[in-house]
């Protein structure tokens, strides 16, 4: 009799957690709240929304890949976009991915984990905001962009000073229908064994061009440390 009732309370305790755990998937998934810590956080917010294509250049600190990411998840949870696109230049490995042990995600997982660290501030690491926004990531490396089309989503090309002239054209000519592409990028931390890096020819040639922004980050929007800014001034 005992064991008998320990079974009708342990699949009592079951099918409460499962009710729970339905109720928590119907819930709403509410955006993101950001708190804009500096005025060009706020004009970039407002770029974001107003352009198909959006540049974050400037200090390392100034919030750059955390505003393209929380906006990113934001037009996911609105369910906007189908999809986020991330790349980042992989200048340590050549673009040659297929030389490194493990699956196609334990290889870009290591260049990808700043943005998974701004997932987890934004979403944390578990919860359904999360689940929802982990099926719509997709790791787009440079090297597997050819023959691609990204059409509903939302693109972040972070690290772009890493990125040669011609990745950047093959990355913005991926761009599809109803998307948005936004790249970030610091043209004073480039891995490039070339100075100036070419995004800075690609931002030059496309300043002015209708639906593209460019918004500058200067050493006072470091949100870091305050060490942060005044070693960028010293450096």
């Amino acid at each position: 009799m005992a064991a008998k009732q320990r079974n009708v309370r342990r699949a009592e305790k079951k099918s409460k957690k499962r009710q729970e755990q339905q109720e928590k998937a119907k819930a709403p998934l509410t955006p993101c709240e950001i708190e804009w810590r500096t005025e060009t956080q706020r004009r970039a917010w407002k770029a974001l929304s107003d352009n198909d294509i959006t540049f974050l250049l400037g200090s390392a600190g100034s919030g750059k890949t955390f505003l393209a990411m929380a906006y990113a998840i934001n037009e996911i949870l609105a369910k906007r976009a189908s999809q986020i696109v991330l790349t980042r230049p992989i200048v340590d490995a050549g673009e040659k991915l297929g030389y490194l042990p493990g699956s196609f995600g334990e290889k870009v997982n290591p260049y990808m984990q700043p943005l998974y660290d701004t997932m987890d501030v934004l979403l944390g690491k578990f919860g359904p905001k999360r689940e929802f926004v982990n099926k719509a990531v997709v790791l787009a490396p440079l090297c597997y962009l050819r023959g691609r089309t990204f059409n509903d989503s939302i693109c972040v090309f972070d690290e772009a000073q890493n990125a040669t002239y011609t990745q950047f054209k093959l990355f913005l000519s991926r761009f599809g229908q109803n998307s948005k592409i936004i790249v970030t990028g610091d043209p004073q931390q480039t891995d490039l064994p070339i100075s100036p890096p070419p995004m800075n020819e690609v931002v030059t040639k496309l300043k002015g061009v209708a639906g593209i922004d460019v918004v500058q980050f200067a050493h006072s929007d470091v949100v870091r440390h305050p060490l942060v800014a005044a070693i960028l001034k010293k450096l």
